[in-house]
């Protein structure tokens, strides 16, 4: 088996990164290095690991660079073989072991995500009870084969030679939203598989709206950009959403921002 290089990037999220940290002091399959990509923030206080800790920090008009700062993880990496993992998700003890054992220089590996409860954190952290704790994810869970459309970069492995080909994450998109599904695009449009691995990580509870009326900027601009580039609408749910709450309208192509939603509207999305 040949080493793997872990790459997460964060912009604060300070304790869920100490506990995706602790869940990767408990690797069967020790990565060769972690590198953390700093987005907009300096680099943060680390407890020990038993393997090298790099931080790389890129600064960035746009609040959350997450296509720029994927891109900077993968050039920061020494090893061929890379994954990467959100900073809310918390390794299982095999998720890299698995990863090496299905690994294919010249495909995609796309992991699996179970997702723990808002009351986790006052369990123990020992697998068993993250296992117990979690549900699958109700999307993707069961699929044999993953559609490109449905490809996210919480937890993933790729070649830095496939990275290349593929042509890096474009850095046109700024903030939240896309940037991995057009990602994925342009690995169709190389004629790159996604496999599919049983490599599984517990994605923390955190605050998040549906349709995610906080991130409504960010989504405009990177839904005209992909749809520019590849003639489809990604997030279709989400704009369609927005466009039945007045706050959107599509046409010939372009998405035109018609009003902010106000406080209130965005706590009412907030999911319980």
């Amino acid at each position: 088996m040949k080493g793997i290089s872990v790459v997460i990037i964060v912009k604060e999220r300070y304790l869920a990164l100490c506990r995706t940290m602790t869940g990767l002091k408990k690797s069967l399959y020790p990565p060769v290095e972690f590198i953390l990509v700093n987005m907009n923030q300096v680099d943060v206080e680390l407890s020990e690991m038993p393997f090298p800790v790099r931080q790389v920090s890129i600064e960035c008009t746009a609040k959350l660079p997450l296509a720029a700062a994927r891109n900077a993880g993968m050039a920061a990496a020494c090893c061929e073989r890379v994954v990467f993992l959100d900073v809310d998700c918390i390794p299982a003890p095999d998720m890299l072991s698995v990863y090496a054992q299905e690994w294919v220089d010249d495909q995609l590996l796309s992991g699996q995500i179970r997702y723990l409860p808002a009351n986790a954190s006052e369990r123990s952290d020992e697998p068993e009870n993250l296992y117990a704790d979690s549900v699958v994810d109700p999307i993707r869970s069961g699929l044999t084969g993953l559609p490109y459309e449905l490809f996210w970069s919480l937890n993933f492995g790729c070649s830095k030679t496939l990275f290349s080909r593929i042509g890096r994450f474009d850095e046109n998109y700024l903030g939240y939203g896309a940037e991995d599904t057009d990602f994925a695009f342009a690995a169709r449009e190389k004629c790159v598989l996604i496999k599919s691995v049983p490599a599984i990580a517990y994605h923390q509870y955190h605050d998040s709206y549906s349709p995610p009326l906080n991130h409504l900027l960010d989504i405009v601009l990177n839904a005209n950009r992909f749809y520019a580039k590849w003639r489809q609408w990604p997030m279709a749910g989400w704009l369609a959403k927005f466009e039945e709450s007045g706050l959107i309208s599509r046409k010939d192509g372009d998405i035109k921002l018609l009003r902010i939603p106000s406080a209130e509207e965005v706590q009412q999305a907030l999911k319980t």
